[in-house]
């Protein structure tokens, strides 16, 4: 059964992005997306019989942005999953604990006022630095106000993300006026950036980080009953809380640097998942990486075709579906 799933999954997966690389304001024949992948993985296997801008569009602009949105969607997916399993708190998502507003912070200071001293490294390692930084300060928040509560993590969160988008602000306004507007990408979110040379940095991130934390599946099952049970089952509470937040830092961090801010893939997509597939975190993880990949290529798609020619910035798209979203949830959870 999961075999099935997992193909059929995989199936909705391929066609959801090839219909993402087909529809835009210059709409291709689907079978022309297929011409023109075939014809870059085996050359010379088919004969064009489309235009060069057009095969520009599909694999050098569509295809890597459709990917990266796959990628970007699983990823913060997985760590709203995980960190709502060690927090044991349904808000527990990047956005909310401050990991998405640190990663800004850093790739605003590095765009704005330090440089590329890295090369095409340096946003995403300011990125992942920022996100660090400020799981750190969370981390510190809840020792120094002995707010060791897992419930309450998420409100130490949300005083931390005002704080760090605040300094990302000053930042801003210290900034170079004429180059400002650069960072709206980061702000709002948005995938126009994507080229197949920046897949990678989220590629070699994302697969061995969420590997392991779905191996560590039974470890999250047993946080999410509570910290004493997870402790007579020999679980190191406190340090395999902090493993996930550093690799929910370092995934967050890297998304953010080629996607900017997108908030409330990681809030949604796990619980309509469990509502799926229930609430073992072996089938968990790799559901929600996969819904979470299906809706961030279909919140792209939403936000290139409802202002066609424009994009509308992506997380615009997920804020308001996510604001409904929470607003049920809250809903529900005060009905139960």
């Amino acid at each position: 059964m999961h075999l099935v799933w997992g193909a059929a999954g995989g199936v909705a997966l391929l066609a959801s992005i090839s219909f993402a690389v087909s529809v835009g304001a210059v709409p291709v024949p689907l079978a022309t997306v297929w011409g023109v992948l075939l014809d870059h993985i085996l050359p010379g296997s088919i004969e064009p019989s489309w235009s060069k801008g057009r095969a520009a569009i599909v694999w050098d602009i569509r295809f890597p942005r459709a990917l990266l949105a796959a990628l970007v969607g699983a990823g913060l997916a997985v760590v709203g999953a995980a960190l709502q399993a060690v927090t044991r708190n349904p808000l527990a998502d990047p956005h909310l604990l401050g990991i998405s507003s640190g990663a800004a912070f850093g790739a605003i200071l590095a765009l704005l006022h330090t440089g590329l001293f890295l090369g095409l490294l340096t946003v995403p390692l300011m990125a992942f630095a920022g996100a660090l930084a400020a799981t750190a300060v969370v981390l510190a928040v809840i020792g120094f106000t002995s707010a060791s509560s897992a419930d309450r993590l998420v409100l130490v969160g949300v005083a931390v993300s005002f704080i760090v988008m605040a300094g990302a602000n000053l930042l801003i306004f210290l900034g170079d006026p004429k180059a400002a507007h650069t960072v709206v990408f980061w702000m709002l979110g948005g995938l126009g950036l994507a080229q197949w040379s920046h897949l990678i940095y989220p590629l070699v991130v994302l697969v061995p980080c969420a590997i392991w934390i779905w191996l560590r599946s039974a470890d999250l099952n047993a946080m999410t009953i509570g910290d004493e049970t997870a402790t007579t089952l020999g679980i190191p509470v406190k340090r395999f809380r902090l493993q996930i937040f550093v690799l929910g830092a370092l995934i967050t961090g890297t998304l953010v640097a080629f996607s900017g801010i997108i908030s409330f893939v990681g809030l949604m997509v796990p619980h309509i998942v469990r509502l799926v597939v229930g609430g073992d975190y072996t089938r968990v993880l790799p559901a929600s990486a996969l819904c979470g990949a299906l809706f961030l290529i279909w919140a792209d798609i939403l936000a290139r075709t409802v202002m066609a020619p424009e994009d509308m910035p992506i997380g615009i798209v997920t804020g308001l579906i996510g604001g409904v979203f929470f607003i049920w949830l809250l809903g529900k959870d005060r009905r139960t």
